[in-house]
């Protein structure tokens, strides 16, 4: 065939499957000849072995070979979990329509009885290019749904001023941390916080001037903590940090040099003196195998901490103890 003949012509990879050494030869010739790539086998298992490293587009399997026939090469190729599809035909003498219906029934996509000529074979490489593209096309558009969904999720868990995670997030965060405290025994710490006097700033400087407050400090505190730690907008100018495997001295020490990061920042508020800058106040409590607590009682002690930090002046951080409390 001409070059100018193969215009519009889309070339496949091939394997051919026969155990008949003539009929495998010529029709290995004839598909080479129309631009083919080709592998063949002398059996089924042999077939099988290939196809696995080939990765053909396309096979021609004879129907009677010793070992595994071509019925039993087509079910177990359908049978793999793969992405790929793969264009089968089985060839044969027999011209009885109920083979080309068993041929079907067990995956195959034609069924071509020879001896066939080049222009049916053709016709049927032409059809197998427009199936397999079109199963390519599919897969894509599968991958493409996958990743949006992925970015999609992600949003929805994202807060959009501070990019943190938002309170979807941090609720199924929580939810997943008190179930592994229950079942495995591991402690967590959770930090809730609150930047102090925000309102008055916010009504000197205004919601944009507010908006980047809040940014900074988020920066700040997403850059404080360890990796694998996670840092939540909790909601209006509240935060929250939670601390896998940490105890409330360790949760102490993170929370003292994030509260001192968000003071160095030097941002002016009016609400305080002149000279004096942001500043942030932290409640924190424990959820631990000695003391297990729900979501709602764990967040409930971070914020009797974080009030208590409130009352005694802000710009601190305070743990909750539990004995304090039973005192």
């Amino acid at each position: 065939m001409s070059a100018g003949s193969r215009q519009g012509h889309q070339f496949v990879k091939i394997l051919i499957a026969d155990d008949s050494a003539v009929p495998r030869l010529i029709l290995e010739k004839t598909l080479i000849s129309l631009g083919h790539e080709t592998a063949t086998a002398r059996d089924g298992t042999d077939a099988w072995t290939l196809f696995q490293a080939f990765q053909p587009d396309v096979v021609l399997s004879d129907w009677l070979m010793p070992g595994m026939d071509g019925i039993e090469l087509c079910r177990r190729i359908r049978g793999l979990d793969t992405d790929r599809y793969t264009y089968f035909v089985l060839l044969t003498a027999m011209t009885e329509l109920e083979h080309a219906v068993t041929a079907m029934t067990a995956g195959a996509d034609d069924f071509m009885v020879k001896p066939f000529d080049r222009s049916r074979l053709e016709a049927t490489l032409i059809s197998a290019r427009r199936v397999t593209a079109m199963h390519d096309e599919l897969r894509d558009q599968r991958s493409d749904l996958v990743r949006l969904n992925s970015l999609l999720h992600d949003d929805a868990r994202r807060d959009p001023l501070t990019l943190l995670g938002n309170r979807l997030r941090m609720d199924e965060d929580l939810a997943a941390a008190a179930s592994r405290v229950e079942r495995y025994g591991h402690a967590y710490c959770i930090a809730l916080i609150d930047i102090d006097h925000f309102k008055t700033y916010n009504d000197t400087f205004g919601h944009l001037a507010g908006d980047e407050t809040l940014r900074r400090v988020a920066q700040v505190l997403g850059g404080s903590v360890r990796i694998g730690d996670m840092v939540y907008r909790y909601g209006g100018e509240e935060f929250l940090i939670l601390l896998p495997n940490q105890t409330l001295a360790t949760a102490m020490d993170v929370l003292e040099r994030t509260r001192a990061a968000v003071e160095a920042l030097a941002l002016s508020n009016p609400a305080k003196r002149p000279s004096e800058s942001v500043t942030v106040s932290a409640g924190i409590s424990e959820s631990s195998a000695e003391s297990p607590l729900d979501v709602v009682g764990w967040l409930g002690r971070a914020d009797a901490a974080l009030y208590e930090a409130k009352g005694g002046g802000r710009n601190r951080v305070v743990a909750y103890h539990a004995a304090a409390e039973a005192a």
